[in-house]
């Protein structure tokens, strides 16, 4: 265990830099100490059924990372979450996202209270994000009761062949005419920081609920989260508003001779 966390260690520190060659050493090491830990329990549990059957699903998943090649893509990244996918982002600073991707819809206008996000929904099997809008549209007219009229979306949705009666309004489309569409398009970029929001405050990389069901769960709790505390900061300032108007009033008038 001591030289396993050194490994991890070395690996996570050296893998980005000069040292490639040096961390892919360390992880070559540790598949073979995985390895090996797998062998002996074979040996060790061999003949037990009630053993065999409670070390099945972990040695399948060892398995399967001991064989797992680098241009495989069915690849198992979390030992303890299967379900775990690498997304590309496309950005030099973040290139690679792992985790499962979530779709997240939000008010275009900021409303007195904040913007709050009135649709969220986990997407396993990492699928292509115009092939996604309709079920996302979906769930925003189920949960609030208000047909779409205008959904503005990034370039990634492009080729999304929704054949609801939502215009898909996709960003930095040229030759828009309308001053109403083109002021609304301007407010998509609202929506980054929500995401922000939703990962650093909501702790939506921090899902300890287990399969793509506590996935599932954990998105929708993330945005009741969300605008439960835009409520909160709203009803505060309301309160501080009325104290700050309210309490001059109340004081008592003082003579002093």
């Amino acid at each position: 265990m001591r030289i396993g966390r050194r490994a991890r260690r070395d690996v996570a520190r050296l893998i980005h830099g000069r040292g490639h060659k040096q961390a892919m050493r360390w992880v070559r090491r540790l598949r073979t100490w995985l390895g090996r830990l797998d062998r002996d329990i074979g040996r060790k549990i061999a003949g037990n059924e009630e053993l065999e059957a409670a070390f099945a699903v972990a040695r399948e998943r060892v398995a399967k990372i001991l064989t797992q090649k680098a241009g495989n893509t069915d690849k198992l990244y979390a030992l303890h979450a299967p379900e775990v996918e690498c997304i590309a982002k496309g950005k030099a600073r973040t290139r690679y996202e792992f985790g499962v991707k979530t779709s997240i819809a939000v008010t275009n206008a900021r409303t007195a209270g904040g913007q709050f996000i009135v649709g969220m929904q986990a997407l396993p099997g990492n699928p292509y994000d115009g092939h996604t809008l309709t079920g996302q549209i979906e769930q925003v007219e189920r949960l609030t009761g208000i047909a779409v009229e205008r959904a503005y979306v990034d370039r990634g949705y492009k080729g999304h062949r929704h054949g609801g009666k939502a215009k898909v309004i996709i960003a930095h489309t040229r030759g828009i005419t309308s001053p109403t569409i083109r002021r609304e398009l301007r407010r998509r970029n609202a929506i980054e920081p929500i995401i922000g929001h939703t990962k650093s405050d909501g702790l939506l990389e921090r899902n300890h609920l287990a399969g793509v069901t506590g996935d599932a769960i954990n998105a929708i709790l993330v945005a009741a989260g969300h605008n439960l505390r835009l409520l909160v900061a709203w009803l505060t300032a309301l309160l501080r508003a009325l104290l700050t108007t309210l309490l001059p009033a109340m004081q008592p008038e003082l003579a002093i001779n």
